[in-house]
């Protein structure tokens, strides 16, 4: 684990600095504090860009749910998706209550969008 982490430090080093000789000699290396900053900031990017593409697929389901007389709301396709995050959330070292909270936001935005599109097709 510790190499995979090195070496994906290095990557981000590498991308984040820019070519190599593209900078001066007096170029103040990046800080670990720094660094792992903006490793957060490209991973929040892929989390702002997979949610989005999980809404894109929730809109066809909506339009899908629209026309077939379905409604928005599943219970229990809902319950089955909480409790598969919530184990592999743990299984990540995350808390139940954090994944559940986490996935209860995702939920509520995935119904709002749901019920645009079943709004949309009465």
């Amino acid at each position: 684990m510790k190499i995979i982490f090195c070496f994906f430090t290095l990557a981000m080093i590498v991308a984040v600095s820019g070519s190599a000789g593209a900078q001066s000699v007096s170029a103040k290396p990046l800080t670990v504090l720094e660094i792992n900053r903006k490793m957060i900031d490209s991973l929040d990017n892929k989390i702002i860009e997979t949610i989005a593409l999980r809404e894109k697929l929730v809109k066809e389901i909506g339009e899908y749910k629209a026309k077939n007389k379905i409604p928005a709301l599943q219970a229990s396709r809902f319950q089955e998706v909480l409790k598969n995050a919530v184990k592999g959330g743990i299984q990540q070292g995350l808390s139940e209550e954090f994944v559940t909270e986490l996935m209860n936001a995702i939920h509520s935005e995935s119904l709002r969008i749901e019920r645009s599109a079943e709004k949309k097709s009465n």
